[in-house]
């Protein structure tokens, strides 16, 4: 029987140790080798293959970890632990887990942890296709000039911020849906309109909400959750986005 070969970016994402591109960084480092031998951008591989990553064979898991987790202000969203108040150290899960895409470190709210690097591969590459729901409170009076620029696409980073869902809902809160991930959208935009944001909270991501979860805690996806994901992001490009999911 012929065997299935597999491109070992993905084969390395699946075993749960990092995404896809990730993995094209750590193969172009030449950290990885494939039957002891350093591996190139391309190579494929099969179930009989011995893969190592820095001398550590890696192998894929079936048991995949999924959570949603609220990360409070001040948590940085990456998994070098030697980096002051990484997520990993915080959250302390016993599985090698990693954030899908990123929340700021002074922003808060609902970020996806996995050890599923397939399905956050997917996700980046659908993260401008979807909703991401977020409660900002800036420092003066939301007017509805605000409101009306802020919906209709704000001129940063050498493009126009994607028409967007924008509703004021206090004197100095507002409520956003943003279907793009461009760097530390939120702040860009009040920035440029010249209001200060001072919180930011992140409340939904496509089908999933922060509701009950208080900060610092994490719970399981749900088996519906899931579902409904992998739906939502079946048919993403083949072609990476450069979204930051943030």
């Amino acid at each position: 029987m012929e065997k299935i070969s597999t491109r070992l970016n993905k084969f390395v994402s699946e075993t749960g140790y990092c995404s896809r591109r990730e993995a094209d960084r750590l193969i172009q480092e030449g950290k990885i080798l494939v039957n002891g031998s350093v591996a190139e951008l391309g190579t494929k591989v099969t179930d009989t293959d011995v893969v190592t990553v820095d001398g550590k064979v890696i192998q894929v898991q079936h048991d995949f970890v999924y959570l949603a987790f609220h990360k409070p202000p001040g948590i940085i969203c990456t998994t070098e632990t030697n980096v002051r108040d990484n997520i990993i150290d915080y959250i302390q899960y016993p599985k090698r887990i990693f954030p899908v895409g990123r929340l700021d470190r002074a922003s808060e709210g609902l970020i996806f942890m996995t050890s599923d690097g397939d399905i956050v591969n997917k996700i980046l590459r659908a993260g401008n296709n979807h909703e991401k729901e977020y409660i900002v409170t800036v420092d003066k009076p939301i007017t509805a000039k605000f409101i009306n620029e802020m919906s209709n696409g704000i001129p940063i980073l050498d493009t126009v911020t994607r028409n967007c869902f924008v509703e004021k809902t206090t004197k100095h809160e507002f409520r956003i849906i943003l279907t793009q991930g461009l760097n530390r959208q939120i702040r860009r935009m009040c920035d440029y309109l010249d209001y200060r944001v001072e919180r930011l909270i992140r409340t939904r991501i496509m089908n999933v909400t922060l509701e009950n979860l208080e900060p610092g805690k994490y719970r399981e996806l749900t088996q519906e959750e899931l579902q409904t994901i992998n739906t939502l992001v079946s048919d993403s490009s083949k072609t990476e986005e450069a979204s930051k999911f943030d």
